[in-house]
């Protein structure tokens, strides 16, 4: 009973010979204890197939979230919206979806800056997906009206001072900042509410649910869905990414 118990834990196709439905209940009963001695001596049966089936779930996973980056590509490289910086003509782009008060956003600002200017050859795309409250709501569109008044070179000076501004992203706060950066702050503080602005958090909101995107910062890196910083590092992973693609 118990090496038949054991190619059943190992096996990983139907076993159509064994009918539980035929048994008695005595056999059932019997059948059962068996089962329970069998992994009492031999747990690491059981962790074997707990491991089998976590990889088989990241693979899943992984190519579910390659179809919804086939699936919205469109919004995601092209939207006409969002800041394009690194190399606009590079063969891998990155997408990095950030939430100014996010902490982990804050701290790898420089390094996603980093990674695309030293490789050299890297698209690189940042979408605004404020989730953390009235500060990011407010601090994702002054960067959105900053850019539509004042161009692409003003926006990344913005976008980098968010990454470190100090304190509430209050809307004082906020004009300071713009006229640090040479703006007129009423005139940016007056379009953060428009139409213009908000149509762009929201196509960047749809995207994002869309996509099952519920946290930042997240990646999309070629047809690579990366949710959270990669535990390699951006470097690491953009050179796994490269070679996997040939």
């Amino acid at each position: 009973m118990k090496r038949l118990i054991a190619a059943l834990m190992l096996t990983a196709t139907p076993v159509m010979a064994l009918d539980l439905s035929a048994m008695t209940p005595d056999e059932k009963a019997a059948f059962g204890q068996a089962v329970r001695d069998y992994l009492m001596e031999n747990p690491e049966v059981l962790i074997e197939s707990i491991n089998v089936l976590e990889e088989r779930r990241a693979v899943e996973e992984a190519q579910n979230d390659q179809t919804l980056v086939a699936a919205n590509e469109a919004d995601l490289f092209e939207d006409g919206h969002s800041w394009v910086g690194g190399n606009p003509d590079g063969d891998l782009t990155m997408v990095a979806f950030i939430d100014y008060r996010c902490g982990v956003c804050r701290r790898f600002n420089d390094e996603i800056h980093d990674v695309a200017e030293k490789d050299g050859n890297i698209r690189l795309i940042l979408k605004e997906f404020p989730i953390l409250g009235q500060d990011s709501d407010n601090s994702a569109r002054f960067a959105v009206a900053v850019q539509q008044i004042a161009g692409d070179e003003t926006y990344i000076k913005a976008h980098d001072a968010l990454m470190v501004l100090r304190g509430p992203a209050t809307l004082e706060a906020l004009k300071e900042l713009a006229g640090d950066l040479g703006l007129d702050g009423d005139q940016i503080i007056n379009a953060m509410n428009t139409e213009e602005v908000s149509a762009v958090l929201r196509s960047n909101r749809q995207l994002a649910e869309r996509m099952r995107i519920m946290g930042t910062p997240t990646f999309v890196i070629g047809d690579e869905l990366l949710r959270g910083v990669p535990q390699a590092g951006l470097t690491a992973t953009v050179e796994e990414i490269r070679k996997n693609r040939g």
